[in-house]
């Protein structure tokens, strides 16, 4: 059941809400707006939303208001030809949702965003043609796009500083293009190349400092009779 008591309803600032003190009169006279139900003035995101999303004509009048959240949650219904100085919000969120409902061209300028998380997001996004910039990123999740980009650039990627993103390096590569990781530093990743790389080129890894990465070395090079004298 709908409750009515003006208590419940605070505005970004955490003051109770006060429809005599609105400042959006216009659309409070119209009924577009209900205190506790869809309400401007109003922190709750879900009141916000049902808001925006029956009136996107005032969604096109909120992009600048104080509180990021609103601008953010107005983001989702304006007009999309107001949103592109979104791009330049100081808040991740606003500039996310405005990229997220933009063509392409827009979320490209996002690759170097300040915010990791919004970096993230768009690595998810991007076309895998368009994600080489981001292969120098600061942050490993972001050059954790590794999976996704295409085979033919994984070749100059085994020194990426993070271990998981030269892991995954290691599982998409093919098995002939595996020895420029077999004396890499994390045992997972000379595991894997221990499991996958040409037999021919097990020679040096059987006497690895990892116990179980020479297991797996000696226990594939025993099915080989004819390369044991050579490791």
């Amino acid at each position: 059941m709908m409750t009515t008591d003006v208590g419940e309803a605070r505005n970004w600032r955490s003051r109770e809400g006060n429809c005599g003190a609105c400042s959006y009169l216009l659309p409070k006279k119209i009924g577009w707006c209900w205190l506790v139900h869809t309400c401007i003035d109003d922190r709750d995101p879900h009141r916000l939303d049902r808001l925006f999303s029956s009136n996107p004509e005032l969604a096109n009048a909120c992009i600048a208001h104080p509180d990021f959240e609103v601008r953010a949650i107005a983001a989702n219904y304006a007009n999309l030809f107001l949103l592109p100085p979104l791009l330049d919000d100081e808040d991740g969120a606003v500039r996310w949702t405005a990229a997220r409902r933009l063509p392409k061209r827009y979320m490209l300028r996002l690759r170097t965003d300040p915010d990791r998380k919004v970096r993230i997001r768009v690595a998810n996004l991007l076309d895998s043609e368009d994600l080489m910039q981001m292969l120098a990123d600061e942050d490993s999740l972001v050059r954790g796009v590794a999976r996704r980009i295409p085979y033919k650039w994984l070749l100059g990627m085994p020194s990426d500083p993070d271990a998981l993103v030269r892991l995954d390096i290691a599982q998409r590569l093919v098995p002939d293009s595996l020895s420029a990781l077999r004396r890499d530093r994390d045992w997972r990743v000379r595991y894997e190349v221990a499991s996958r790389i040409e037999t021919a080129e097990l020679a040096g890894i059987t006497e690895d400092k990892d116990s179980m990465v020479r297991e797996v070395a000696r226990g594939r090079l025993a099915l080989c009779p004819e390369l044991r004298e050579e490791a």
